[in-house]
């Protein structure tokens, strides 16, 4: 058997993080995935699919910090079917993924209005070229500057935009 779904979508709510007895943190948040098509009579349609994934471990801990409500998302994991019985005594049940990985697709830019990213900090894991004193910059955006003169940085890495009418399925 299969079990496979990947989904791109935006979040609807603010990540709910939570953490197990045994300390391994669980993320639980919503997605909205929106197909637009073409209708009969040439009119353009839409529909949005709802559904709720769970993060375990260091993903739900990324997705918490770095995450929030209309961030857009990539999950790929399996489907899972849940059921309980309500406060009422009523059987319910639900399908929700459970995510195995997930990929911010937002800007860098779009995280960093509240995440604390700062673009200028240098990681030691990267190489550092010696510092000119004539440019002007600081340490670390100079040590940007001839890491990506020196190819070690990815350079115009182009944006990939997907127009659903054109994707077979």
């Amino acid at each position: 058997m299969y079990n496979k779904v990947i989904i791109v979508g935006n979040l609807t709510r603010d990540v709910d993080l939570r953490y197990l007895p045994s300390g391994s943190a669980v993320a639980t948040l919503g997605l909205a995935s929106n197909r637009r098509y073409n209708k009969q009579d040439g009119s353009k349609g839409e529909e949005v699919c709802f559904v709720d994934v769970k993060l375990f471990g260091r993903s739900a801990e990324v997705a918490n910090q770095y995450l929030k409500r209309g961030s857009k998302v990539l999950i790929e994991g399996r489907l899972a079917f849940e059921s309980w019985t309500d406060q009422s005594g009523q059987k319910r049940s639900k399908h929700s993924v459970i995510a195995e990985s997930m990929q911010m697709l937002d800007s860098r830019t779009q995280n960093t209005e509240d995440s604390g990213y700062n673009p200028n900090y240098v990681d030691n894991a990267y190489p550092q070229a010696p510092q000119s004193q004539h440019t002007g910059y600081s340490q670390p955006q100079q040590a940007y500057n001839n890491a990506q003169h020196n190819n070690a940085y990815p350079q115009n890495i182009p944006e990939i935009n997907i127009d659903d009418e054109e994707i077979p399925f």
